[in-house]
C-alpha cells in the first residue's frame, strides 16, 4: 500500500546508516563515485544507504521514488535472495521502483549500469526539479525581461 504522506524514512534505522555510509563496499563506493553522486545522475539527486520502510536501501533518490539495490555475492544464497524478494515487495507495494545490479556489473560494466538507469529514468521520469541556483538563475532572467535591467 502507497504511503499518502510520502514518509518512508524510518528513523530507527538512522543509527546504521552512518556505518553503512563510511563503510561501503567497492561495488557500491564506484557506483557513488562514478553516476550518482551530485546529481550526476540526469540531475537527479541521489541519498546513500538511506532507510526506507524498515530496510536500508544502497540508494535512493525520492523524487523518482527510485531505489538502486548493489548486491554481492552472498544475496544469490537461497535465504538472502528470498529475503531481497520480499524487501523488493514490499518496497514496490509503498511506491518505489526497485533497481538491482551485481558487484560484478557495477565494477565490470559500469557503463551498461549507467545506461540502464538512465533508460529507465527516459521512461519513467519527468524533468527534475531545478536546483536553487537554477532557480535563481531563471527568475533574474525574467526578472531582467520585465524591468529590463
Amino acid at each position: 500500500m502507497t504511503n499518502p504522506n510520502n514518509s518512508h524514512y524510518n528513523k530507527k534505522l538512522q543509527p546504521f546508516t552512518k556505518a553503512l555510509r563510511s563503510d561501503m563496499t567497492k561495488a557500491e563506493a564506484c557506483l557513488w563515485k562514478y553516476v550518482l553522486r551530485a546529481r550526476m545522475m540526469k540531475g537527479y539527486p541521489f541519498r546513500r544507504q538511506r532507510p526506507v520502510l524498515n530496510y536500508i536501501a544502497d540508494f535512493m533518490c525520492k523524487e523518482l521514488n527510485l531505489i538502486i539495490e548493489v548486491d554481492g555475492i552472498t544475496h544469490t544464497y537461497e535465504g538472502i535472495a528470498l529475503n531481497d524478494k520480499k524487501r523488493t515487495s514490499d518496497l514496490e507495494k509503498d511506491g518505489f521502483t526497485v533497481l538491482r545490479y551485481t558487484d560484478e556489473e557495477v565494477l565490470q560494466q559500469i557503463d551498461r549500469v549507467y545506461n540502464s538507469i538512465a533508460s529507465w529514468m527516459e521512461e519513467h521520469a519527468k524533468a527534475p526539479s531545478p536546483g536553487p541556483r537554477q532557480r535563481e538563475k531563471r527568475g533574474w532572467k525574467m526578472m531582467t525581461r520585465l524591468f529590463r535591467f
